[in-house]
């Protein structure tokens, strides 16, 4: 059998292992062998593909794994989705209590009400968003916020 062809084969297993772990280890090793089959393949000898197998190796795992690591990796801090739209300000449209009412929010329009039954917040008035209950904001006037 071909070098080339065992080559191809150990880049499969690699990157198969790579599919499992998720560490970018043994894919990028995959990757390494997969730059020893082109060696093989235009005729390079045994040491020259051990040589462009390691070269890769070591290139791809202290060069782009870092990198590639910080692109997979996301700061726990960042808030997505509803969570993003905590501490938010709006605009009531139609008037907000503790029943319901309508805000737009960041360019949306929520159902919202208030939290505490008996107040009122008129269309035109500035809110924040407390948190969101399901598809319900849940706002305070964004005065008592300064």
């Amino acid at each position: 059998m071909s070098a080339w062809l065992w080559w191809l084969m150990i880049a499969g297993v690699l990157g198969a292992g790579e599919l499992l772990t998720l560490a970018l280890i043994l894919g990028m090793t995959a990757i390494a062998a997969l730059v020893a089959a082109v060696v093989a393949g235009v005729g390079g000898g045994s040491v020259a593909q051990l040589a462009a197998f390691a070269a890769a190796s070591v290139a791809l795992l202290f060069g782009l794994r870092p990198v590639a690591r910080r692109h997979l990796i996301q700061p726990p801090g960042i808030a997505t989705g509803v969570d993003a739209l905590i501490g938010k300000t709006g605009i009531v449209l139609e008037p907000v209590d503790g029943n319901g009412g309508r805000v737009k929010i960041g360019g949306e329009v929520w159902s919202a009400r208030m939290p505490v039954a008996g107040h009122a917040l008129q269309p035109g008035s500035i809110v924040r968003v407390l948190r969101i209950d399901g598809a319900t904001a849940i706002v305070h006037p964004a005065e008592l916020w300064t």
